[in-house]
């Protein structure tokens, strides 16, 4: 399959944003003002991963139901966690009317799965089924594990960037300041370019998703007409845009917020058409006659 080649893309955009880090870093000249920054912003980030799980849950309102409540449910995730080799992760439902899902927690230890209210009543058993592969997958991926190291290498190209304002400009004496015009674009181009590259991380672990998640349901089509589904209903249904929700927008498996064009190089999510092909393809590719 062509998992490898998408870790390899990944690795590679990680890579990127990272020497963007030491390009800025490098254009500023190394002071202890630097390596402050950082810290601060590793730490933040490190919070972060920590209660990935519990961040993102709350921002769901979502509460941990139980066996007795959810049994088709409960039935759908412990047969693909076992069919993975991988613990129970806890299970949590939003009140939300839109039809999403997200898995969060920093391994499978830690994992919890939250599926809305609109999505348990919007899509049949197996393309739930199909819905909770691609959210395992997230999990047993690595997925938040990556997604937090490329939103904490882009926090620290902001931070610094944000350092540079308080840069002394010297004057013609000393010809190795940066020049306020390279000073104001880097300013502005360097927080763009680390967060269109975080983007691009989490397209392209959401293809990746999709094709194991797949791959472990056995059953491609049943999660690209959920997909579908996901589609119009969350369009139908935008969630309101700010506050926690968009932190924990590229947890889902739709993208909550709509738009299109330019937007597209700012969404967390590749385009819901290109998604369905690849399944289709990878349906054709493992049908058995």
């Amino acid at each position: 399959m062509h998992s490898h080649h998408n870790g390899l893309k990944t690795a590679a955009l990680l890579g990127l944003l990272t020497s963007l880090i030491l390009a800025v870093g490098y254009w500023l000249g190394g002071s202890a003002g630097l390596v402050i920054a950082v810290m601060i912003s590793l730490a933040t980030n490190a919070v972060s991963y920590f209660y990935s799980d519990r961040i993102a849950l709350r921002a769901m309102g979502a509460r941990p139901v139980t066996e007795a409540e959810l049994p088709g449910l409960y039935r759908i995730v412990r047969e693909l966690a076992t069919e993975a080799g991988q613990p129970m992760p806890r299970l949590y439902v939003s009140p939300a009317l839109q039809p999403n899902a997200f898995a969060t927690g920093r391994d499978p230890e830690h994992a919890a799965v939250a599926v809305t209210v609109g999505i348990l009543n919007l899509l049949e058993p197996r393309e739930l089924r199909g819905v909770i592969g691609h959210e395992l997958s997230h999990v047993y991926n690595r997925d938040i594990l990556i997604s937090s190291v490329a939103a904490g290498l882009a926090g620290i190209v902001t931070m610094l960037a944000n350092l540079a304002i308080f840069l002394p400009l010297g004057g013609s004496d000393d010809d190795d300041s940066p020049n306020p015009a390279g000073l104001l674009l880097m300013m502005i181009l360097g927080p763009l370019a680390a967060s269109i590259i975080q983007l691009a991380i989490s397209r392209n672990r959401e293809f990746e998703a999709d094709a194991s998640g797949a791959a472990l349901t056995g059953d491609p089509l049943a999660l690209a007409s959920a997909l579908e589904k996901i589609h119009y209903g969350t369009a139908r249904a935008p969630l309101p845009a700010g506050g926690q929700l968009t932190s924990a927008a590229h947890l889902m498996i739709a993208n909550p917020f709509s738009g299109g064009g330019i937007a597209g190089l700012f969404s967390t999510h590749p385009p819901m058409a290109e998604r369905i092909r690849r399944l289709q393809e990878q349906a054709a590719l493992t049908r058995h006659w």
